[in-house]
């Protein structure tokens, strides 16, 4: 609420412009699907230094990452390992893609990642992948880096 001094001047402050430049796209992909009655959930993970991370596992529906520190070793189905880092963004497409690597790349700090996930109703938010359909799948994944 604002008031006027007896001069009639306003104490309200004037606005700012610097919503106009104070948004920075970091991620604008079309997933595709969204589980019909889904729900929306954002994690925090959390990995000290070398943690190899989730076992491969798969999601519900899509999955929308932020490293906020260190670097994130990411392996999707079909996609080659890579290393996102601090400032940086992820995605998965969620359904039947296996998630195979979400561990620290780094052996000497920690790493902090958030996680926006559409999940279907009554589905746990995470599966993990069996051995057996693991190697069922193993044509589906993308070559490994030579060590």
């Amino acid at each position: 609420m604002s008031t006027k001094d007896s001069a009639g001047a306003s104490d309200e402050k004037p606005r700012s412009d610097t919503w106009m430049t104070a948004v920075t796209m970091l991620q604008d992909v079309t997933p595709p699907h969204i589980p019909e009655g889904a729900s929306g959930m954002t994690i925090l993970i959390e990995w000290p230094p070398g943690d190899p991370g989730t076992p491969p596992h798969r999601h519900t529906g899509p999955a929308f990452g932020y490293v906020i520190e260190g670097e994130v070793r990411f392996e999707l189905e079909g996609e080659p390992e890579r290393v996102v880092k601090a400032g940086e963004t992820f995605w998965e497409p969620g359904g039947d893609v296996i998630h195979y690597q979400d561990g620290n790349a780094r052996d000497d700090a920690p790493c902090r990642f958030v996680v926006t996930m559409l999940c279907a109703p009554g589905q746990p938010m995470l599966t993990l992948v069996d051995e057996e359909e693991l190697a069922q799948r193993a044509p589906l994944r993308a070559p490994r880096p030579v060590s």
